[in-house]
């Protein structure tokens, strides 16, 4: 009996030691991936603007994704005044800069428009001072590249002067477009780079017809730089798109990291309330940090 109870205590400890040396490594067999919910700053109606951070709070969110630059405010976050007001802005409220987005790309396309080398190269600087990883580069409306093998190859050359730059800054630009995952890969290895990658938007993928569920493994964590969660006009698991489906899916490949809310909010509706319920909505299909 004392021989048992001897050799009961030696296992006890031997795995006391083994589970402390696990969590010392990190190690943890069950561990899930783990998410961060923030929302786009142009959704939540407040424009490269501080107070988009008070949005977040409010809204119980972790990150605000914040645009770059506006159509009457090319310069941005490049201005060091603009881009202080950020940064207190995030300090002040505890809500972090998830990433940046070009969305006046959407108007004053990448693929035509010299200046816009410019903005792209200095969104890697402002990016870098902000301490975030990603920025999202916008291919809509004026800036569409479907059935435009002219603007791609425009596009191809113009990544390729900038990805070094964003290389070395350890920072990615996202594609975000109507294009499918084949194409926009087919860019991406044009231009020769690990800086740039796809933003993926599962509204926008199953809008411009394609299989949401063939392109996500397709793209896989290697090349989803980051996650926009919408729906136009409607609050999330009120609209078309299978959630349920997509968070198996996103967590199927063990992408981890930013998703962004954008949109999902009907006509007239209260944006705080409304991405409240979208908040608890992915709250009870993710697990947040």
């Amino acid at each position: 009996m004392k021989e048992d109870l001897l050799l009961s205590r030696r296992e006890i400890i031997k795995s006391s030691g083994i589970l402390l040396a696990s969590a010392a490594l990190g190690f943890n067999q069950s561990a899930k991936p783990q998410f961060q919910l923030g929302a786009c700053d142009w959704s939540v109606g407040k424009t490269l603007n501080p107070e988009a951070f008070d949005r977040a709070k409010e809204i119980g969110l972790q990150g605000i994704q914040v645009s770059y630059n506006t159509g009457k405010d090319e310069k941005g976050l490049s201005v060091p005044a603009t881009l202080q007001s950020i940064q207190e802005a995030s300090a002040r409220t505890g809500v972090k800069v998830s990433s940046l987005a070009i969305g006046e790309l959407n108007r004053t396309p990448y693929k035509s428009q010299p200046r816009t080398e410019e903005w792209v190269w200095n969104s890697v600087d402002a990016a870098k001072a902000l301490g975030v990883k990603v920025i999202l580069l916008a291919f809509f409306s004026d800036g569409d590249l479907r059935n435009d093998d002219a603007g791609k190859k425009e596009v191809i050359a113009r990544l390729k002067k900038v990805a070094l730059h964003a290389e070395k800054q350890g920072i990615t630009l996202g594609i975000e477009s109507y294009l499918s995952a084949q194409e926009q890969l087919d860019i991406i290895q044009s231009v020769g780079s690990s800086a740039v990658k796809v933003y993926y938007d599962f509204r926008n993928s199953a809008d411009a017809g394609y299989d949401i569920f063939k392109e996500i493994p397709m793209l896989g964590k290697e090349m989803i730089c980051e996650i926009h969660m919408k729906e136009n006009g409607q609050r999330l698991g009120e609209g078309p798109l299978d959630w349920p489906r997509i968070a198996a899916a996103v967590k199927d490949i063990g992408y981890s990291g930013w998703m962004q809310i954008e949109g999902a909010t009907p006509k007239g509706a209260d944006i705080i309330e409304c991405y409240q319920h979208n908040r608890k909505y992915l709250e009870g299909l993710f697990s947040f940090k």
